[in-house]
């Protein structure tokens, strides 16, 4: 998807990139984002349109999301060669401009980043128990170390803090089973309601309720993905957080998780993040006094080994890129 630098003109390998930030994952795969292809830079737009006005209405996990298509989008430049870069919220007049990606050179591409770009289309979310081998530890070191580099920190829980995670997990279920509103909400992005091309089919959700410490967010009704028989007593659970609770600190956190799970896909880990436990204000503060209050919880993960018994779930639809990617202002050059 990206563009050769030998081939292409930045403007192109702009293109490009926004249609790879694509693939990357979002809360309930709203993919709430919108790119402009300009001759020399990229702007990442919020789409209030595919924020969950329910669960989200702060568009914390939309700004999240849109942080790991900004991450997908600034990875894939590298591993073409372009140096970039990058202005956050560069416009308070203008809040749903989220970042720009400004090109402002050639060097030659990264391997690092060719090979976490080749994760790209492979990464994908598997909500089942993972298998009974235990995450290599300089595997977890690493995907923590991914973290940090982009401005979040990925806390690993010990097994007193994943009880206290369950629990939280647990009062956060059970408030959203009152949530008439929430549950419809649920249903919009898991009966292909939504938007064409968005959404949760039922061949990545679980069959059943999968065995797990941690309970998994109930998303009103059962899958076609197939459930074997184990549990996730190897898994390890972490909390992505940071120094502050502003949209700055959520789009971080976006590009902090992408960059985690992309180094975890490589590494054969599987990530799923555990959203459900962030949308309440009583049970993010549990959270946050799991962190001594030294940070704000952006997200809870599961790490786990995939089940090999288990064959690997579908990939969500996409939008079309016509749809997120506008490249109206250089149409003529772009390809």
């Amino acid at each position: 998807m990206t563009a050769s630098p030998n081939d292409h003109s930045l403007t192109s390998a702009l293109g490009h990139a926004a249609a790879t930030a694509g693939y990357a994952p979002s809360v309930h795969n709203t993919q709430p984002w919108r790119w402009r292809v300009l001759p020399e830079r990229l702007e990442l737009y919020a789409v209030r349109d595919r924020q969950l006005g329910v669960s989200d209405p702060d568009g914390r996990l939309m700004i999240l999301s849109c942080g790991t298509a900004l991450h997908h989008a600034r990875i894939a430049l590298r591993a073409e060669g372009w140096t970039t870069r990058v202005d956050r919220l560069p416009d308070p007049a203008t809040p749903d401009l989220l970042a720009r990606i400004t090109g402002t050179g050639h060097a030659a591409p990264s391997p690092a980043a060719m090979r976490v770009v080749q994760s790209v289309r492979v990464r994908h979310t598997d909500r089942r128990p993972v298998a009974e081998e235990e995450v290599p530890e300089e595997s977890v070191a690493e995907i923590v170390r991914a973290a940090g580099d982009e401005g979040a920190q990925l806390q690993i829980l010990s097994r007193d803090q994943v009880v206290e995670l369950a629990a939280a997990a647990s009062k956060a279920a059970a408030a959203s089973v009152d949530e008439p509103q929430l549950r419809e909400e649920l249903r919009y992005w898991t009966e292909r309601a939504g938007p064409a091309g968005t959404g949760l089919p039922p061949e990545v959700l679980p069959e059943r309720a999968p065995e797990s410490t941690v309970p998994a967010r109930d998303f009103g009704r059962p899958g076609s993905l197939p459930v074997g028989p184990g549990h996730d007593r190897t898994a390890r659970y972490g909390l992505l957080f940071g120094n502050e609770d502003e949209p700055a600190g959520w789009l971080r956190a976006g590009e902090a998780l992408s960059a985690a799970w992309l180094v975890a896909t490589g590494l054969g880990v599987s990530m799923v993040p555990l959203s459900g436990v962030i949308e309440t204000v009583g049970t993010r503060e549990t959270l946050r006094r799991m962190l001594s209050g030294l940070g704000y919880p952006y997200l809870a993960l599961r790490l786990g080994i995939p089940d090999p018994t288990q064959a690997g779930p579908g990939h969500t639809p996409r939008l079309p890129v016509e749809q997120v990617v506008d490249t109206s202002a250089v149409r003529p050059e772009a390809s």
